[in-house]
C-alpha cells in the first residue's frame, strides 16, 4: 500500500488533492486547509467528486479509514496514497489547521 509521512504531502494542487475521509464533526475541528472533505461511507457514492488524474493523498485521524479509502481508490483505478499517521500525526508535526467552528482547529 503505498503510504507517506504527513510532511512529505505535497502542496495541493490540480495534481495533488489531500481527501480526508473522517467524520463531519472531526472535519468541524480541524482539517488540513484545502482538503476534499468526503467521509468515508460516501466515497462510493460520491467518487465522482474526487479528480481521476490526480495523485489523491487519503487523511483520516489515524490511518485505519484511510487504509480502506486507499484500496478501494485504487481499485477504482485511482492513484491513491496513504497518509500514515493521519491528522493526529498532521498536527503533531505542526501543519496548518482549520475549523469549520469558533474555536481554534485542533485534531485531539
Amino acid at each position: 500500500m503505498p503510504t507517506v509521512s504527513v510532511d512529505l504531502v505535497p502542496g495541493l494542487s490540480d495534481e495533488a488533492v489531500l481527501l480526508d475521509v473522517r467524520e463531519d464533526d472531526e472535519w468541524e475541528l480541524g482539517h488540513a486547509p484545502g482538503a476534499l472533505h468526503i467521509p468515508l461511507a460516501d466515497v462510493p457514492a460520491r467518487i465522482d467528486e474526487i479528480d481521476p488524474d490526480a495523485e489523491i493523498y487519503v487523511v483520516c485521524r489515524q490511518g485505519g479509514r484511510s487504509l480502506g479509502a486507499v484500496e478501494y481508490l485504487a481499485r477504482m483505478g485511482y492513484d491513491a496514497i496513504q497518509v500514515a499517521g493521519g491528522m493526529v500525526a498532521w498536527q503533531k508535526e505542526g501543519l496548518p489547521l482549520v475549523s469549520e467552528r469558533d474555536d481554534p482547529a485542533k485534531i485531539y
